[in-house]
């Protein structure tokens, strides 16, 4: 009886041998779309009340778990009975990533009126309705990363046993959220630091010294990110389209990866926008 019990726990013991690594090679193959993951992420979850910053993440962050949650099964069925559905799915994922990308692009050159640094500041029943867009909008862009996600990580133990995919894919899936979503609550929480290690010494002191770095990084940092998770959104998007797409692999076989990937994405995503606005339009005409 004891025997059959250690053998157990030596099968379990080598099955999370194999687990783990399984899930560091996979989570080095999703460091890239775990960068554009964060870099997006971090520029939606900002530009909100001080106050309202940690329950908004919050909120994306449940979100993101659920997509998650939905993501992985999902995807080990499609895996097991209908893989070419896998290839559409990325694909109309990859499309909204481009349209994101630049109507972003859109309207920053021809729809901004604000300057510096944008907060949701109107009465409190517009914030909260401008959170639920934006977090709704969040929520959207991580479910379409976390396909790519899982994607790439059960790309990785296709050949292993079902139970190694199971618990490979979980393990990126879950990695991938507390990461992402953890480095994005300490960005937006870096001015608030800042300001209590000014407080905490006055004067010349490297606390002081610090709270300031802090709180003048975070606008420039923001920027950034928003300058980065655009380009992210277009990579991506270009990418799924390379990698997926026979024709468009070996369009331009002298042309960087990258700048293909990146052409590739705004080309689609200036598709898909003209396609909605001509849409719109004649929608508006019908009802007329």
């Amino acid at each position: 009886m004891a025997s059959g019990f250690f053998a157990i726990l030596d099968d379990i013991g080598a099955l999370m041998d194999d687990v783990g690594v399984a899930s560091k090679i996979a989570t080095r193959k999703t460091a890239g779309i775990l960068g554009d993951d964060l870099a997006v992420n971090a520029e939606k979850a900002t530009g909100f009340l001080s106050s309202r910053e940690l329950p908004v993440l919050w909120a994306i962050t449940k979100g993101s778990f659920l997509n998650k949650l939905i993501i992985v099964p999902v995807a080990l069925l499609l895996n097991a009975f209908f893989p070419f559905a896998i290839k559409v799915v990325l694909i109309l994922g990859g499309l909204y990533l481009a349209y994101e990308g630049v109507e972003k692009i859109i309207e920053y050159f021809f729809h901004r009126q604000k300057t510096g640094e944008e907060v949701i500041e109107q009465n409190e029943e517009d914030n909260r309705e401008a959170e639920k867009v934006k977090v709704k909008s969040a929520i959207t862009t991580d479910f379409i990363l976390s396909v790519e996600i899982v994607i790439i990580a059960l790309g990785t133990v296709l050949e292993q046993t079902l139970a190694i995919q199971v618990l490979t894919v979980s393990v990126v899936a879950i990695l991938a959220t507390i990461g992402v979503y953890g480095i994005v609550a300490l960005i937006v929480r870096m001015d608030d630091v800042g300001l209590k290690l000014i407080k905490r010494k006055e004067g010349k002191s490297w606390y002081a010294w610090l709270g300031h770095l802090l709180v003048k990084s975070l606008p420039v940092i923001i920027k950034l990110l928003a300058v980065v998770g655009t380009i992210a959104l277009l990579l991506v998007s270009g990418g799924i389209f390379v990698h997926n797409v026979a024709y468009l692999h070996h369009l331009f076989p002298s042309v960087p990866s990258i700048v293909t990937e990146l052409l590739l994405g705004l080309v689609a995503g200036l598709i898909v926008v003209v396609l909605l606005t001509l849409g719109k339009k004649l929608v508006a005409v019908i009802r007329k």
